[in-house]
């Protein structure tokens, strides 16, 4: 059985801003707000960033090296706090998702997946709901809420470093070695966000989980994608499940705005792109809706010309959808016509499903019924 953790009642809103989640830019704008001379904040950024982002402390009176009326000081003006986690629930897999508060009546939820990747992977979110109405996505059943800020991102590491106990920093026997921006949200929609997140998650002196190991994926919005390339360097995936546009109209809304021939054109834009740098094109199997050996071969066409690998995702089930899951020797097959083409096709394992933590049935707790809730009545039945 999962396990269900329910934390206490929600916390109050802090009264001071927190500074986890800070860029360095941002960290050395609040020192001279506070009135540290500015020769000096830059200094006194480096400190705190060091602090924040390898040890990953959550009080002001752990930073050592910092003076200790300048400490006090910190904490009259700031605090380290992290964003509250309502809910955490444990697969039976070892997959945990973490339903998190950002602010009142605002909810995202982050996957940690172990074993994959070098380790392990986090799935965050962009966004607190999401406006692309993917006809086979939890998610995509959900009102957009908002953008996240870059601080709230980034934040989603720092929460899940702490349930992990991965401080301070190590390049060694790490759980954590992977970022997934495939989470709640469009993050093209909010790219100027997740690219300052990529940047204080990939910084070598904090948590310092590269840019190679970073991955965003999107559902095709064209024309931001060489933008995304260029500004982050991370790696880049594709939210397909169709090879038509007429399916694809279906399926991924979004494709009639930005249809097939302008995606691969931006696609065949992303900077770097080669053998060590592949475009990830994730392709969810739906029986009898676009798993046919027909779609397979229109897939390989599709892709010519691409560095690629395709992920492809049994259908996860979630409340109230009208799609099945293909197959398995459908799926199987499907993929030895990529195989046979060149392409690595990976069939990824269910993770997550029993606590609805898998790709596509993530829903924000403001707008779905508590784990919780439905433990009881589970037991009460």
């Amino acid at each position: 059985m999962p396990t269900l953790i329910d934390t206490a009642p929600p916390a109050a809103v802090p009264a001071l801003p927190s500074l986890v989640g800070a860029t360095r830019e941002e960290l050395r704008a609040r020192m001279v707000e506070m009135g540290v001379a500015p020769a000096k904040a830059r200094m006194r950024a480096e400190q705190l960033w060091r602090w924040i982002y390898h040890y990953g402390v959550a009080d002001f009176a752990q930073m050592t090296n910092v003076a200790k009326e300048l400490r006090a000081e910190l904490a009259q003006h700031f605090t380290l706090a992290r964003p509250q986690i309502v809910e955490k629930q444990v697969s039976i897999d070892g997959t945990r998702k973490y339903l998190i508060r950002l602010a009142p009546g605002v909810e995202a939820e982050a996957v940690f997946i172990p074993d994959v990747g070098r380790a392990g992977a986090l799935c965050v979110s962009s966004q607190v709901g999401c406006t692309l109405n993917c006809t086979f996505c939890h998610t995509g059943t959900q009102a957009l809420v908002r953008n996240l800020t870059s601080a709230e991102i980034a934040a989603q590491v720092m929460i899940v470093r702490d349930d992990l106990g991965e401080w301070p920093t190590s390049n060694e026997d790490r759980l954590l070695t992977n970022i997934v921006f495939m989470g709640m949200g469009e993050p093209l929609y909010n790219l100027d966000a997740v690219d300052a997140a990529i940047g204080v998650i990939a910084d070598g002196d904090g948590l310092s989980i590269s840019r190679r190991r970073t991955t965003v994926s999107t559902a095709g919005v064209a024309p931001k994608i060489p933008e995304l390339g260029e500004r982050t360097g991370a790696m880049l995936a594709i939210s397909l499940h169709a090879t038509n546009d007429d399916l694809r109209n279906k399926l991924v809304p979004l494709n009639r705005k930005y249809p097939l021939a302008e995606l691969f054109d931006a696609i065949r834009q992303y900077p770097s792109l080669g053998n060590a740098k592949r475009v990830t094109f994730e392709y969810v199997m739906l029986k009898g809706v676009n798993d046919s050996l027909a779609e397979a071969r229109a897939l390989v066409k599709l892709l010519a010309g691409v560095p690629a690998k395709i992920n492809l995702i049994p259908f996860n089930p979630w409340p109230g959808t009208a799609y099945e899951c293909s197959d398995w020797a459908t799926i199987e097959a499907f993929a030895e016509v990529l195989n046979r083409a060149g392409y690595a096709s990976p069939i990824r394992t269910p993770r997550g499903r029993d606590i609805l933590a898998a790709c596509g049935q993530l829903r924000s707790e403001s707008v779905k019924v508590r784990a919780s809730a439905r433990a009881r009545a589970a037991t009460a039945e």
